[in-house]
């Protein structure tokens, strides 16, 4: 009788794993199917446009009739914004002029995300920062939440601003890959969500007890393959015992990441404390198959020529960053963007 319960049992664990797959595969195959319609939609509005002058004599009133005779036929899901990203879908992901197979044709359009996603992503302007946002939904794994606070952040422009016009190009193509330990800053780092005003004469103590608190959300300021290990770690070094702000592994890289933060500018001995901190790490916490550990110092200032002095002759990967906490200036990043990629 046992066997026979333990053989029932791993039958419905059996039929409940394929249900789970089976309805997976239902949905991401209903949001395939209603993003290329989407796109099909678009086509069908541009072709229309360019077949006379429509768009010159009506502009926005094409979209607003169309949007009251669709409803009227076939329900929700056709206000006037919606048809203009169809469009604007289209615009973007332009493929081929022919009619045939037409789905097949669509190949940078990602079967990962959603329709609200690339409604969201879509009211970027800038191409670049389209596909940045489209293939970094998918490596992410984003939730359309999650997405939207990424691009009110201006994650893109963080990062762009960073690499050179080649690094950016790469970046639009294929997202964020994380492959060195440089691949984890971005500067500055916004830290809005743990609402302490700038006015507040808080202490380290306090951006540290508000980024425990709100953990999730740093992690994912942070990016992806951190794994938090824990607060005020200790080591003991020479009978004195130093304390470590937060202490992460990072899966990707597979190596400790520590973390200091400074409530002011980043000074030059910050900088000597972390690069002690990572001596320590190499000789008495790192195993076999661990990479050398990665030093990150946030402040809320640093100063680019005494950090280029004090770090020239570290071997230690010791990384700076500023953080800040509030939303950046978008069109500033952008209008900075600009002139890198002019260059």
């Amino acid at each position: 009788m046992e066997i026979q319960a333990i053989k029932y049992n791993k039958l419905v664990e059996q039929v409940g794993e394929l249900l789970i797959t089976g309805r997976q595969n239902a949905a991401q195959s209903v949001n395939t199917i209603l993003v290329e319609t989407y796109w099909q939609i678009g086509r069908y509005i541009v072709e229309f446009e360019q077949g006379g002058n429509e768009k010159a004599e009506y502009g926005t009133y094409l979209f607003e009739r169309l949007s009251k005779d669709l409803t009227l036929l076939y329900g929700k899901g056709f206000s006037r914004s919606n048809l203009l990203y169809m469009r604007k879908l289209y615009l973007h992901f332009q493929i081929s002029e022919t009619p045939s197979h037409v789905f097949e044709e669509i190949e940078t359009l990602s079967k990962k995300i959603t329709w609200s996603h690339y409604f969201e992503i879509l009211k970027a302007d800038n191409p670049l920062e389209i596909g940045f946002y489209v293939k970094q939904t998918e490596i992410e794994k984003w939730s359309v939440r999650e997405l939207k606070q990424q691009m009110k952040s201006s994650l893109f422009e963080r990062i762009a601003l960073s690499k050179d016009k080649e690094g950016i190009l790469k970046l639009s193509r294929n997202g964020h890959v994380v492959e060195k330990p440089e691949d984890l800053i971005k500067d500055p780092f916004v830290l809005d969500f743990l609402n302490i005003l700038q006015q507040y004469q808080y202490l380290e103590n306090d951006l540290e007890e508000a980024i425990i608190t709100n953990l999730q959300q740093f992690i994912m300021e942070m990016g992806k393959g951190f794994a938090f290990i824990g607060r005020q770690y200790r080591m003991s070094i020479g009978g004195k015992h130093f304390y470590l702000d937060l202490l992460f592994y990072h899966r990707i890289l597979k190596c400790f990441v520590l973390v200091d933060l400074k409530r002011g500018e980043i000074d030059h001995q910050d900088i000597g404390q972390m690069n002690l901190y990572l001596n320590y790490f190499k000789k008495e916490e790192a195993t076999e198959g661990d990479n050398e550990p990665v030093g990150i110092v946030l402040g809320a200032h640093k100063n680019h020529i005494l950090v280029e002095y004090v770090t020239d002759s570290i071997t230690n990967k010791v990384l700076l960053s500023k953080y800040q906490l509030y939303l950046p200036d978008k069109e500033q990043l952008q209008h900075q963007l600009e002139k890198l990629l002019e260059n």
